[in-house]
């Protein structure tokens, strides 16, 4: 049986300049545009393309592909690079970055350095705690991530491929591998267009739904002796193809629909300039793209490609700012040009001239050299962001007032958070707040350390968990909602074991507890939950069912809200509380920044009047309460109370404030329940 017509291998100069190309349309989206520009997948068809020519020659040649040495030679190509970006970028980002980002940063330095980046952004990506996390130095190690996975699958799905055509069924081995190939792009490109539309932020990191473009590569190395055109028709369709290339990001909102179907687009420009290339003519794309500047730059353009995002992270930390100016952008790209040409001078070069084959040891020995320096410092880091930072600020701190505990006194002179407006306490001036704005974005509720306590954004059913007295209670609390409600349990489990009660916890991420979905705000998974929700409440009434009264500032109580409230009438007590104040900006860096100046006005951050006053037909079994002055004054809404940071993020408030606002919420709780006695 006949084989698929061998491709004539040779030099092909248009694809290094696709690749320049592609690292410049990176930068300048992500300088000046700031969305995506699907440059990305321009390098991803031309990898699946240029390793399936490669990787195959070598098997029909050899009858094999020794993996070490491959693998040794790719990461001859691809190490001394990345791991200097890698170091680089760790020390940098220790000097300017601010410290809340420091427990987000750690962890994208490992995952990039061992080609994981991409999944740990596409969990963070779906992560409702992690939701406000700014964009890291690291981030863009996502594509390498991906193109390193591919790396290493690739040479086992054509050695499978070979063994299969060879040895089972004696068939010809490049249509085999056409026939595999072909297969993992439709299954791959079918899984990317159902969840990309389905979870596009997960989709947009997700390997499976990427890999369709290596293998769209491959089959055009396949392919590509068959499909000859005319001069005429060359032309056309190689200008037209890098036309695609340059505007894919500004034709489709690139970064809410890819990868899917849209990336289809940059990807079938790359095939066209590619074809177009095989019978070029004088005026054809070819001639430009393979030009000696062009051919230059796609020399550099993966030390180009690494170094320009962490300048730009850079950029903005520095002068406190999410634009960049032209002349400032014209300074990132002229900065990370000048540092991939030294990269690929002084690193990369010296040590792609070492032979694979001669030199294995000596290779693998410089190859951990580049390495472990990254991994020291990151760990050292680490060891350190781990460590206690300021004072604990826990139940027993709180509970001095119920004369559980007597020897605490210093400790809530220091940070008694919001017991200097409750209590009346004076904190101790010239304190460092608590946590430590190190730990503060993870200072949450404990619930969300056991994943059978909440129900995730995606997660379907209902998850409960009890806290407090559980044996022999004298009332049962239903804490019902999202992450405001939530954020109440460290206070309310204070009170609850002041006064003999029950919690039981029902939260599900980024929800509300409504029969409305505010505009499609809500997930359908969070409407679902509200449905479930409701057996257990009925079914076992709790004597209190605690859960947010509005929305920010809103000055009505929503409508959703209300109609959820009313199916408990004659079964159980709403208790409503107001919700939280937010900040404008970033709490936690402002504070580390600029702590005098961090303020929000209260006529902005909540309305004049409490919600419930504004709204008609509210049920009789509601009981409301407002705890704003706990976060505002007459004037202003602060960030830090008692020595005691207030928020994680823009509008959660931390676990610790939450502790100190026990007493207080107890004052409402006992009276609500009080309340009970007489109906």
């Amino acid at each position: 049986m006949v084989d698929l017509r061998v491709p004539e291998k040779k030099f092909r100069p248009e694809i290094e300049g696709v690749r320049a190309v592609a690292a410049l349309l990176v930068a300048i989206y992500h300088i000046w545009i700031g969305s995506v520009s699907g440059g990305v997948d321009v390098f991803f068809i031309v990898s699946g393309y240029l390793i399936t020519t490669s990787l195959l020659s070598k098997i029909e040649r050899e009858g094999r592909i020794n993996l070490f040495e491959y693998l040794l030679g790719l990461s001859r190509r691809l190490f001394p690079i990345a791991f200097t970006v890698l170091l680089f970028t760790t020390i940098f980002s220790i000097l300017i970055l601010p410290v809340t980002a420091w427990k987000q940063t750690i962890p994208e330095i490992f995952s990039s350095a061992f080609y994981y980046q991409n999944w740990q952004l596409a969990n963070t990506a779906v992560d409702y705690l992690a939701k406000d996390n700014v964009a890291s130095p690291f981030q863009h190690f996502w594509a390498l991530s991906i193109q390193g996975q591919f790396y290493v699958t690739w040479p086992l799905i054509i050695m499978l491929a070979y063994f299969v055509a060879r040895k089972i069924f004696k068939l010809p081995v490049r249509k085999t591998l056409l026939t595999v190939l072909s297969i993992i792009f439709t299954v791959s490109l079918g899984y990317s267009i159902y969840i990309t539309s389905a979870n596009q932020p997960w989709a947009y990191f997700d390997t499976f739904a990427r890999v369709w473009e290596f293998s769209l590569g491959g089959i055009l190395a396949l392919l590509i002796p068959y499909l000859k055109f005319n001069k005429s028709i060359s032309f056309v369709i190689g200008w037209f193809g890098l036309a695609v290339i340059c505007f894919t990001g500004i034709l489709l909102p690139v970064s809410n629909v890819f990868p899917g179907y849209a990336a289809l687009l940059p990807t079938t420009g790359v095939m066209l300039v590619i074809l177009a290339a095989e019978n070029g003519s004088r005026f054809g794309v070819e001639k430009l793209l393979g030009s000696r500047p062009f051919l230059y730059l796609g020399s550099i353009s993966y030390g180009f490609y690494l170094w320009h995002w962490p300048i730009l992270i850079f950029y903005y930390t520095y002068f406190g700012t999410d634009t960049v100016t032209y002349q400032g952008g014209l300074a990132i790209l002229l900065g990370a040009f000048a540092l991939s040409l030294v990269s690929v001078k002084v690193l990369e070069a010296p040590v792609r001239k070492i032979s694979v084959k001669q030199s294995k040891i000596k290779l693998a020995g410089i190859m951990a050299t580049f390495m472990l320096p990254v991994i020291l410092v990151s760990t050292s880091w680490g060891i350190y962001v781990d460590q206690p930072h300021g004072e604990n600020l826990n139940s027993k701190s709180i509970k001095v007032n119920a004369g559980i505990e007597s020897n605490v006194e210093q400790i809530l002179e220091d940070y008694p958070g919001a017991r200097t407006i409750s209590d009346n306490i004076k904190a101790s001036p010239d304190i460092e707040p608590i946590p430590n704005p190190i730990n503060a974005k993870m200072d949450v509720p404990m619930f969300y350390d056991e994943s059978d306590c909440f129900s995730s954004r995606t997660e379907k059913g209902v998850e409960k968990c009890s806290y407090g007295e559980l044996d022999n209670p004298e009332y049962t609390i239903a804490l019902v909602g999202g992450s405001h409600s939530g954020h109440w349990l460290p206070a309310l489990k204070i009170v609850s074991e002041i006064q003999n009660l029950k919690i039981d916890l029902y939260n599900k991420d980024a929800c509300r507890f409504s029969s409305d979905d505010f505009n499609g705000m809500l997930s359908k998974s969070c409407m679902e939950w509200n449905v479930d929700v409701m057996e257990p409440l009925l079914s076992d009434p709790p004597d209190l069912l605690f859960t947010t009264a509005n929305v920010n500032s809103g000055d009505t109580i929503p409508a959703g809200y209300l109609s959820k409230w009313e199916e408990f009438e004659g079964i159980t007590t709403v208790f409503a509380l107001r919700d939280n104040p937010r900040m404008n900006e970033d709490p936690l860096l402002c504070v580390e920044k600029n702590p005098d100046n961090c303020t929000v006005q209260r006529k902005n951050a909540l309305s004049a009047i409490p919600p419930w006053e504004n709204t008609e037909n509210i049920p009789d079994n509601v009981i409301f309460a407002d705890m704003s002055e706990y976060f505002c004054d007459d004037d202003t809404c602060k960030p830090v109370i008692g020595n005691v940071l207030v928020y994680r993020d823009y509008h959660h408030i931390t676990a610790t404030y939450s502790r100190t606002l026990a007493p207080a919420l107890e004052k409402h709780i006992v009276k609500a329940l009080e309340n009970l006695k007489y109906n």
